[in-house]
């Protein structure tokens, strides 16, 4: 594995952190993803990532609602002005949760687990952080 390829899935320590700090209440998940040009099926399906991602939302779909999962933001990256050249990004999302233990009871569902190996084909690379939900429309900070 290259050291591009090792922000695909949380480590155990990173989750149990993750939900060892979890309050109360909705959380909102920033994603950031960068797609492989070519999905890496371990049965070698051929796919472009952006196929094989496609694939993982239909599929996920059912599990993000059923635990109460909606999209509360999205764009299209275009231009990067600050951070690393390295660090572009194919998909930008906020995905909002009722609770940490929703997000974890989708993640730790086995048909949710059936579809996630889609996108662990399709990511080169990704960024998820939990928000607390803000108000929108004040100042910086």
């Amino acid at each position: 594995m290259s050291k591009r390829d090792r922000h695909v899935d949380p480590s155990r320590g990173r989750f149990k952190s993750f939900m060892e700090s979890a309050g109360e209440g909705p959380i909102w998940m920033l994603n950031l993803i960068r797609l492989r040009k070519k999905a890496r099926y371990e049965d070698g399906m051929a796919a472009t990532g952006a196929e094989a991602y496609a694939t993982y939302a239909r599929e996920s779909e059912p599990f993000f609602k059923g635990v109460g999962g909606k999209i509360v933001w999205s764009g299209t990256p275009e231009n990067l002005l600050i951070g690393p050249k390295s660090e572009q990004w194919d998909l930008c999302f906020v995905a909002e949760y009722p609770s940490a233990q929703a997000f974890a009871g989708m993640v730790k569902d086995e048909g949710y687990q059936k579809a996630v190996v889609h996108r662990q084909a399709a990511v080169k690379d990704s960024r998820l952080l939990r928000l607390k939900p803000g108000a929108a429309g004040k100042v910086f900070g």
